[in-house]
């Protein structure tokens, strides 16, 4: 049997899932009661996207019970692959039933109930193995899954502390101690922190093992730590850090802070008895910690930052508490910082947070920045020069900042910068050049002065710059994420793609920054007509959500195994703010407002998608997206230079997700004939885990038109006009629907249908009554036909005028793309919700004529309305790509336009590569809307 099993192993391994199932078929034929071939070729159908018939056999083989481990194991794969969990559990749980004495079989359902978090039949689970075999590992399992079962959300308060009691009694009747294993001595101090037993996990900590635990593993270090703090020990940790400093020449900026906390924990309150005995005694308390900073760095001199910045720490709280005698102390300790470490890259992070401080004297402080040369003869003298600019640049007040100033500063550095280039002509292509950040902060001065002045050219001389230095750096992701700012500003979406495919973002990135090239990216489709760009980045940032509910269960199972149980906890939080990340459903968002506009508004679309929005519209949200990443070198008088290229003027959030979700779920509604019992009844896999946010509990159609400010104010002023046109269509139309929409009977006798079509299978668990074949009659009355408000067809009157203002003012072209593709969306919501009654028996059947009549005259009026939009685009494009619009950026460039480096001829290629993608993007939403109108009309 091996011999015949093998090639459908190797086929499945392979991908060659056709010739996995010809194999099974083959045995099959000889073998009907074979469950692992069974199982193997329900594999394979699940991996070629044959649900209807992988759940047929899938359904077969769960009612046989397996207990193999072959079996279980193809079936484990089977079940994830449909997204059935809860189904896997219990294979597992019968399969153990059957064989209760077998050890591994105990493990695995321990392991399943751990990959979907049901800790409660994991602690189950882990008790009976630990009672049947004696094993040390299964105690901790059981103390471990009791302690994720008091830290579940969805566990009451009241039940919480008798959990992490269980924990606690479990660990104290463990006959070995566990100071042997480093993970095991964590979970033990972790239960005996959350139960308050501060005195016992101390007690722990300072044993002889706890100690040589702590030395050698940073998790158990950090935990003790937290303990003593808890423990109100400020003080003896700070002697013990600063013992740690002085005789291990511990750097660990950790330490530092441990010394800083110990200084400050007796800050006298002011009108208090011992007031002047206690600010006598923390004034002791802060030579000591200056002594010993000085100490140190006497000691470390240009080799290590801890006792500079610990010094300046000192200053700034000493000050803060009204401790510090000397007015100009902070400012001499910044000079001497900047003197040491000026020639380092983190100097300018280093001293940010104490440049605001009111000790420091401005005009002392700028007098000294000024006065560091811009010496490009080593990489330390540029440093020094590029950080003394970016500090000099944070203090600017903001009536230093004209358009003008703006412009020389930028052209002043930019001229350095390509000074200093020659500082890395001898590096390899992959390495950074040391000047690089001379020109990001010459292009975000350029951006400033575009935001004050609202003239373009300034954003043609920073995309300017930054391609050139992209030349000279291909691997920096600070020049392309400018880039990709700067370009979605200027309506060039394809040269924002290839710089964000030219970071080469990887993993968890897709999550944390694919916001930089997908907020709002509707606005940049042309999907409407077969470019599929944004799309396809829309599916691959997505990947890595799939790759976390596959696989981030299965690192959650290696720790059981490896018995690493502080990592624990660790993965599952990774795992719940991937599964709930802010920025997937974002993207599904704006995935959903694509699909729209290129697939065809049909049932599986809409019934498919609104199944899925709903299930986002319920979930808690974690924003994971990393803004910081982004360089900011604005002054702190302006905005960021985030802020200020963000698309639109507002960046989208929870708030916007919200409005969304709510708009497309009740258009979806409207054309879809799905209910509640339907979905149940069609449904694959599990739902998703609910949400504790308590708004959740209200019914969905409540919720649906619920208006909060706090959400449109996340919106821009179009799209809070398109919410507004949204909801009056959906108000209006809603009655009708709800009298045509068939009945659920109805609903599921048609699926039944196409399902025994295609697999020759009915539906399992549905009983359907014997009226269910057709929409039936009606007892009651349809809704009486009622005029359209005026708003709906008013919208596109206004869209147009805008739209027109837009043409007239030279906007920028993101900001007439956005008025555009709105417009067109509200055509593409119409199209949705009127879908049914573009069927004439619909119509006939539900004496709909008139309803039929207006919805005739709104299309047609909303049709002609973006016809005409669409020829102003069209023409636009052609007048935007033409010698006469590259001349004028090349002639905006004059500033910075060189005769060696970013030449005439670098530039006005620079220029033809942004009007070419504007022209694409221009002309492809113009003839996309026409083709829309058409397939629409």
């Amino acid at each position: 049997m091996d011999r015949q099993i093998r090639p459908i192993y190797e086929a499945l391994d392979t991908g060659s899932n056709k010739s996995a199932i010809l194999a099974c078929n083959k045995i099959l034929k000889k073998q009907p009661t074979n469950q692992l071939v069974k199982a193997l070729k329900t594999l394979a159908l699940v991996r070629s996207q044959k649900v209807e018939e992988a759940l047929i056999f899938c359904d077969e083989i769960l009612a046989s019970k397996p207990s193999d481990d072959a079996t279980l194991s193809a079936m484990m794969h089977v079940l994830r692959g449909l997204g059935r969990h809860l189904d896997m559990v219990t294979m597992y749980e019968d399969a153990y039933k059957q064989q209760p004495g077998n050890e591994e079989m105990g493990q695995q359902t321990f392991f399943a109930n751990a990959r979907i978090g049901n800790w409660k039949a994991a602690q189950q689970i882990a008790t009976k193995l630990h009672k049947q075999f004696q094993e040390d590992l299964y105690l901790y399992w059981c103390v471990m899954s009791t302690y994720l079962q008091a830290k579940d959300p969805a566990t009451p308060a009241n039940l919480r502390a008798v959990l992490f009691k269980l924990a606690h009694r479990l660990l104290s009747q463990s006959p070995n101690i566990s100071y042997y294993n480093a993970d095991r001595f964590h979970l033990h101090v972790t239960v005996l922190k959350e139960l308050e037993l501060y005195d016992e996990a101390f007690q722990m900590l300072e044993h002889d093992g706890g100690k040589l635990i702590c030395s050698l593993n940073l998790s158990c270090e950090e935990l003790r730590k937290e303990i003593w703090k808890l423990k109100g020990l400020a003080t003896e940790e700070g002697a013990r850090a600063e013992k740690r400093i002085v005789e291990v020449k511990d750097r660990n900026w950790l330490e530092f802070l441990s010394v800083l906390d110990a200084t400050f924990c007796d800050v006298p309150v002011s009108g208090s008895e011992d007031a002047a005995a206690a600010r006598a005694s923390c004034e002791e308390q802060i030579a000591r910690a200056r002594e010993l900073f000085s100490k140190v760095v006497e000691e470390d001199g240009v080799k290590d930052r801890a006792g500079h910045l610990a010094l300046l720490e000192l200053e700034q709280r000493a000050r803060q508490h009204g401790l510090s005698n000397d007015p100009s102390a902070l400012t001499s300790l910044m000079e001497s910082y900047f003197a040491t470490f000026g020639g380092k890259a983190c100097c300018y992070e280093d001293l940010k947070p104490y440049v605001g401080d009111a000790a420091v004297s401005a005009a002392r402080w700028t007098t000294y920045l000024e006065a560091q040369p811009a010496s490009v003869a080593s990489i330390p003298d540029i440093w020094r020069h590029i950080n003394a600019q970016k500090l000099l640049r944070y203090t600017l007040a903001a009536s230093a900042l004209t358009p003008e100033a703006e412009t020389r500063r930028a052209v002043e550095l930019f001229d350095v910068y390509l000074q200093g280039l020659s500082l890395g002509k001898d590096l390899p292509s992959f390495e950074l050049q040391p000047v690089d950040d001379l020109v990001i902060l010459a292009a975000e001065i350029f951006v400033n002065s575009w935001k004050l002045s609202g003239d373009e050219a300034h954003l043609y001389n920073a995309a300017a710059l930054l391609e050139y230095a992209i030349g000279q750096s291909k691997m920096s992701y600070q020049i392309r994420l400018h880039l990709i700012q700067i370009y979605r500003l200027l309506g060039a979406p394809s040269l924002a793609v290839e710089h964000y495919r030219g970071i080469k973002v990887k993993q968890v990135q897709n999550d944390t920054l694919s916001h930089f090239i997908l907020s709002r990216a509707s606005t940049f489709s042309l999907s409407s007509i077969g470019d599929l760009t944004f799309t396809t980045e829309c599916l691959e940032s997505s990947r890595i959500y799939l790759s976390n509910s596959e696989e981030t269960a299965e690192f959650i199972v290696r720790a059981f195994g490896g018995e690493k149980y502080s990592q624990i906890p660790d993965i599952i939080t990774f795992e719940e703010r991937l599964d709930n990340s802010l920025q997937r459903d974002l993207v599904k968002m704006e995935h959903v407002r694509m699909r729209v506009a290129h697939e065809a508004l049909n049932s599986e679309l809409i019934d498919m998608e609104l199944i899925e929005l709903k299930f986002i519209f319920d979930r808690s949200h974690h924003d994971n997206r990393d803004f910081d990443i982004l360089a900011n070198y604005q002054p702190r008088a302006s905005a960021s230079f985030n802020d200020q290229t963000q698309f639109a003027g507002k960046i989208p959030g929870l708030g916007w997700l919200s409005v969304f979700l709510k708009i497309y779920i009740r258009a979806f509604q409207m054309a879809s004939d799905l209910d509640d019992t339907v979905e149940d009844k069609l449904l694959i896999g599990d739902r998703p885990k609910p949400s504790y946010d308590p708004n959740t509990k209200l019914p969905l159609k409540e919720r649906l038109v619920i208006r909060k400010e706090e959400e449109l104010g996340e919106l821009s002023a179009t799209e809070v006009q398109l919410y507004d046109f949204a909801s009056a269509l959906s108000e209006w139309l809603t009655p009708y629907h709800d009298y045509a929409r068939p009945p659920p009977s109805a609903v599921l006798a048609e699926a039944a249908k196409l399902t025994e079509q295609k697999t020759g299978h009915t539906l399992k668990n549905l009983e359907l009554p014997p009226e269910a074949n057709g929409n039936g009659k009606k007892d009651e009355e349809p809704p009486t036909v009622v005029e359209p408000p005026t708003s709906i067809a008013a919208y596109f009157d206004d869209m147009l005028k805008q739209i027109k203002e837009a043409f007239a003012s030279k906007a920028l072209s993101s900001e007439l793309l956005h008025l555009v593709t709105l417009a067109q969306e509200a055509f593409l919501l119409f199209a949705i919700e009127t879908v049914r009654f573009k069927t004439a028996s619909v119509v006939k059947q539900n004496k709909f004529g008139a309803l039929s009549q207006y919805i005739k005259e709104i299309r047609a009026k909303s049709a002609a309305t973006l016809t005409e939009i669409s020829a102003e685009l069209v023409k636009s494009a052609e007048a935007d790509a033409t010698a006469d619009s590259r001349a004028a950026i090349v002639a905006a460039c004059k500033p910075i336009i060189q005769d060696s480096g970013l030449d005439h001829d670098f530039v006005l290629n620079v220029a033809k590569k942004i009007t070419d993608s504007r022209k694409q993007i221009l002309d492809g939403v113009g003839k996309g809307i026409v083709k829309l109108c058409k397939t629409h009309a």
